[in-house]
């Protein structure tokens, strides 16, 4: 417990003195959420080195790559949003995680490649977005 956590807790024992201290507040977590959690915006390890130019042989299956379209993207903020070609909710992206291609890019409808990540808050959002070479 961290000192607010305490100072909270004793608040409380003074209302219900039958209260009891928890035992386990940290959380448990899988490996999947420690990849995920890794891949965060502040982790920069999962950017492609953008000084080497080598195609992947099938971009969709590199890295859990996942296909997607632009929905809005607020220029003047640098953020915007994504809509998985398999449905779903929407994707947080910034434009600090794109890899490949330019900003002026991204454009309602624009179609994109990401992978999945986390922010710093703990939501999910893209870890690296790129445009794909035009077919």
């Amino acid at each position: 417990m961290n000192a607010r956590q305490k100072r909270l807790f004793e608040e409380s024992r003074k209302k219900n003195p039958d209260l009891k201290p928890p035992q386990d507040l940290a959380p448990t977590w899988s490996e999947d959420d420690l990849s995920l959690i890794k891949q965060g915006v502040g982790d920069k390890t999962s950017r492609a080195n953008t000084s080497t130019n080598a195609p992947t042989e099938n971009p969709a299956e590199a890295g859990g790559e996942q296909m997607g379209s632009v929905v809005t993207y607020f220029e003047d903020k640098g953020f915007g949003f994504l809509r998985p070609d398999g449905g779903g909710r929407d994707v947080f992206f910034h434009i600090s995680r794109l890899t490949e291609g330019a900003a002026t890019d991204l454009k309602p409808g624009a179609r994109v490649l990401y992978e999945l990540g986390m922010d710093r808050t703990g939501k999910m959002a893209a870890s690296r977005v790129r445009i794909p070479p035009p077919e």
